[in-house]
């Protein structure tokens, strides 16, 4: 059993993996700076002053009952609280990170395309503009309408 461990464990596969994961949680801690301190605030300012990550809505008072300026205030006095502002930041950091991965994936795709010599599929069919039916790429004539075309440069 340790020496099937031994083999699973130090795979390329799961090294690259781990480093994969490591990357992607770094990545995150800096998207997430990027959003608490530099793309919420304005956007905060810009709704009169708004603090997303102190907007919550209070389920049951705590000990002093309140009201509460911040959530770090509300949970200090004990009170039960949804935190839907934390929750706005973190569907704006996660969008951000999905999308950033995105590219990379569709960079990745573009650049292996290009090592393994494929090119972008050229079309083999175009539409006829008289009828808009779909006709063969180098057809000089439609064949449903029969309307001559211009040949395809």
């Amino acid at each position: 059993m340790w020496k099937e461990f031994k083999e699973f464990a130090l795979k390329g596969n799961v090294l690259d993996m781990a480093v994969g994961i490591i990357i992607g949680a770094a990545f995150t801690t800096v998207v997430k700076s990027l959003v608490d301190d530099v793309i919420m605030p304005p956007i905060g300012l810009a709704l009169g002053d708004v603090q997303f990550q102190d907007m919550f809505l209070q389920l049951k008072a705590g000990d002093p009952a309140g009201p509460h300026a911040t959530l770090a205030a509300a949970r200090e006095a004990g009170a039960v609280v949804i935190g839907y502002g934390s929750l706005v930041n973190n569907v704006v950091t996660f969008l951000i990170v999905a999308f950033v991965v995105f590219l990379i994936v569709k960079m990745f795709n573009r650049v292996r395309r290009q090592w393994e010599g494929e090119s972008p599929e050229e079309p083999a069919t175009r539409s006829c503009p008289h009828c808009l039916s779909t006709i063969p790429l180098k057809a000089s004539r439609c064949a449903h309408c029969t309307s001559e075309l211009a040949p395809v440069t």
